[in-house]
């Protein structure tokens, strides 16, 4: 009877000291996550990713101001068709050559007032304009600025001057969107574990992260003279700011 009464006892004992043992280790653990909530570090991670064209665009425009409205249109048609001719004998093909609508534009009006000297004049001015343009699509994205070049000094020296400009097409964000948002957090997490070095801590679990937005812009590169070369590839950028707990 004696030594059950004494084996109830030890059992109790154990229990209890195994209760106060569990009961201290939660409490400690308790105040150890309450001292520590407070323990982070901010950081911010940069991703950079240049995105080259997939294809590009040479647009010519041109126009003619008049007042004879049926002339400006026959002036306009035999540019277009002289302009298509030399396209296709440089070796565009037709199917890649796009030609717009015309436009036509009628002030309603021969006459506008101006200043001039002080004194308000009626200056004659053209009631027409007719304009148009042609489009000529291409995949060789890294020459198009020479070809562009080259077609606007033949176009000058065949009289069918044209407003000449290079349009490039580049890949949807949603395509390099993960790869950029992954860099930028892997970066973010080198930075914070330096911190944590240097303060001799342990980088935790993330608190609260944020995206920040993808931006594009132009690449500045310049050759020898200045002038700005390779507009067929921009740089996406993005920095992402994250919240680390410290331990």
């Amino acid at each position: 009877m004696e030594n059950k009464d004494i084996t109830k006892s030890i059992i109790l004992s154990l229990s209890l000291l195994l209760g106060l043992f569990l009961l201290g280790f939660f409490i400690f653990q308790g105040l150890k996550t309450f001292s520590d909530k407070d323990r982070v570090v901010t950081v911010k991670g940069l991703a950079e990713m240049d995105m080259k064209a997939t294809s590009a665009t040479i647009a010519l425009n041109f126009s003619f101001s008049g007042d004879d409205l049926q002339n400006m249109i026959k002036q306009t048609e035999n540019k277009k068709n002289a302009i298509f001719d030399y396209l296709t004998t440089i070796g565009y093909n037709k199917n890649d050559i796009t030609i717009s609508n015309l436009d036509v534009t009628d002030r309603q009006k021969y006459y506008e007032t101006r200043m001039q000297d002080g004194k308000q004049v009626q200056v004659k001015i053209d009631r027409y304009t007719v304009g148009q343009s042609l489009t000529v699509k291409s995949n060789d994205v890294e020459n198009l600025e020479n070809k562009a070049t080259q077609i606007n000094l033949d176009l000058v020296t065949k009289d069918l001057t044209s407003n000449i400009k290079t349009i490039y097409s580049f890949p949807e964000l949603n395509s390099i969107k993960p790869q950029l948002i992954a860099e930028s957090t892997k970066n973010a997490r080198i930075a914070g574990q330096q911190f944590a070095d240097d303060s001799q801590a342990k980088l935790g679990k993330i608190k609260t992260a944020s995206q920040g937005q993808i931006t594009i812009s132009e690449n500045r590169y310049t050759d020898g003279s200045g002038k700005q070369k390779n507009s067929y590839i921009q740089k996406a950028r993005v920095v992402s700011e994250i919240v680390f707990f410290l331990e």
